[in-house]
């Protein structure tokens, strides 16, 4: 059996706009969460200047690898828009 879809073209606009805007909510918080982490790598660069001891090192380099992965995750979100965007277009 097969179901068929009748959402009309304004309602499939409607909402790849609705998911649209909830990206664009991933895209702030993801900036927001980049930029703690930035002042957090600034902090503990700060306060264990100097440092030897391995913990830092792990702490700094967990850092540095969560702000890259939310450097991609914020580029793989601007990839998700566009294409739905140029579906959008294309309705």
């Amino acid at each position: 059996m097969r179901i068929v879809s009748t959402v009309s073209v304004a309602e499939l606009k409607s909402a790849i706009a609705a998911a649209l805007q909830q990206v664009r909510d991933g895209q702030s918080a993801i900036t927001t969460a980049s930029q703690n982490i930035e002042a957090a790598q600034g902090s503990l660069t700060a306060v264990t200047a100097g440092s030897g001891h391995d913990a830092v090192a792990t702490a700094q380099a967990a850092l540095a690898q969560a702000a890259t992965e939310l450097e991609q995750s914020l580029a793989a979100t601007f990839a998700a828009a566009e294409q739905a965007e140029a579906y959008a277009a294309t309705l």
